[in-house]
């Protein structure tokens, strides 16, 4: 979420920031709705001190009024009290007339502050509502362009491309031939755009797993967590999902429960409503999950076999950092995801998202994506962003500074550690053999109780 500060001071600025992404948010309304219910708490403000002073008001006449009756009892069983019968009637009528006026008034009051409590209630509602569709803005470093075709792929780095000396097949060949990939019972199953892996196919995509969250907890210094897999609503909404991304959602029909999109949802509210303390920062966080999606898929080669799918399995870091040090954790977690690359010996590349395809709640992200010989196609593994503070502002995360001082927002930072199952794509499509074996990279070996080629039969 935007610091509504940002909006108010610079709104011709943050609308052009917006326009960079190609799309719209209704900075105008949120305007007009933050100036109506700045008026409102001052008008009420006003009201209220104006009851106050009403109500101290009759407090005093009312025990004024008091005192006089008394004096009238006493005078009317012909006590002498100072002043005639009538004199005290006419001041106990004029003290109950003021009292009684100045009631209505203070009734009068509290019906327009009432009134002006339901107005408040509907504009906050409004203003709250709008400030979720509102993007993150783009660094000032992202390449500026409307959509991925805008988008700067750098030189290709890694392992040399493969070479082959017959026909690479794509992994929708490879892995029914080696019966670890099974299309037509995953279908069978659950319908399309699923399927299931067998044997040393999903021995392969543990091995995987297990692979990566060893090498970040070992090597890169971060803590494994295993999240539920289904969480709240209001969870996906400070991640930045909700509301724009609800038609994408699996989620439960009956109760709020959705299925996680990502694991950097779940890492994202680990403490929500917390306060950090400086001294903690970094909090770094890894987590395997798998990521449910409901994509509409189009026909064309970009969905064949596994690329693309409503399941499928990441290793997601996640990391709270201090603001001043977000940008060059964000080049360190770049090189996180860059040594699962190498150690797997892929040809990869990183891609720099241009403003309009930038997610929605990031500020910056590259992308890496690594060569797959059989489809012939760099395909996307890993996405590496940066939120700032838009994440923690959504889901009301702060710190204490260790100087003391007013509580600050935490950056945070994402990036798939890798994504499968494109991962698991470019291994067999790359480390194919004549006979269509597979080689197993060397890294994974230990994982697969040390096979070294996967093999028909």
């Amino acid at each position: 979420m935007l610091d509504i500060n940002l909006i108010r001071e610079k709104p011709e600025w943050v609308k052009e920031q917006i326009a960079k992404r190609n799309v719209e948010a209704p900075i105008d309304q949120i305007l007009a709705d933050d100036g109506r219910r700045r008026e409102i708490l001052q008008e009420v403000e006003a009201l209220r001190q104006k009851r106050n002073e009403s109500s101290k008001q009759i407090g005093q006449w009312m025990g004024s009024l008091k005192k006089m009756e008394a004096d009238l009892r006493r005078a009317e069983a012909g006590q002498d009290v100072g002043q005639p019968i009538e004199a005290l009637r006419t001041q106990v009528n004029a003290l109950q007339a003021n009292a009684d006026q100045a009631k209505d008034e203070t009734r009068e009051i509290g019906d327009k502050i009432a009134a002006y409590d339901e107005e408040l209630r509907a504009v906050e509602t409004r203003l709250n509502e709008n400030l979720l569709w509102v993007p993150n803005l783009p660094h000032k470093s992202v390449p500026v362009g409307p959509d991925e075709e805008h988008n700067v792929p750098n030189e290709p780095q890694g392992a040399p491309e493969p070479q082959f000396d017959f026909a690479p097949k794509p992994h929708w060949e490879l892995g029914p031939d080696l019966n670890i990939i099974d299309f037509e019972r995953g279908v069978k199953l659950s319908g399309s755009r699923f399927y299931v892996l067998r044997g040393a196919g999903a021995r392969l995509q543990r091995a995987l797993i297990q692979f990566m969250l060893n090498t970040h907890l070992e090597k890169h210094g971060f803590t494994e967590i295993y999240p539920p897999f289904m969480v709240r609503s209001y969870v996906f909404e400070g991640a930045g999902q909700l509301p724009k991304f609800f038609d994408n959602i699996y989620r439960d029909a009956e109760e709020d429960f959705m299925w996680l999109g990502t694991a950097e949802i779940a890492l994202t509210n680990l403490h929500r409503d917390e306060i950090l303390d400086e001294v903690d920062l970094p909090l770094k966080y890894v987590a395997y999950t798998p990521c449910w999606r409901r994509e509409k898929m189009s026909a064309g080669k970009d969905v064949r076999g596994i690329k693309r799918g409503h399941q499928f399995d990441k290793v997601e870091m996640y990391q709270f950092v201090h603001p001043d040090t977000s940008y060059a954790v964000l080049e360190e977690m770049k090189q996180y995801a860059q040594d699962i690359c190498d150690a797997l010996g892929f040809r990869y590349r990183f891609v720099d998202l241009a403003t309009g395809d930038v997610s929605f709640a990031m500020t910056k992200t590259y992308d890496i994506e690594v060569w797959a010989a059989g489809c012939g196609e760099w395909l996307e593994v890993s996405s590496i962003s940066n939120s700032e503070d838009f994440q923690a502002r959504r889901s009301n995360i702060k710190y204490r500074p260790a100087e003391g001082g007013k509580l600050r927002y935490p950056h945070t930072l994402n990036a798939s550690g890798l994504a499968l199952p494109r991962v698991m794509i470019a291994i067999m499509e790359n480390n194919q053999q004549a006979d269509g074996s597979i080689v197993v990279p060397e890294v994974l070996r230990p994982y697969m109780g040390g096979l070294e080629v996967i093999k028909a039969g």
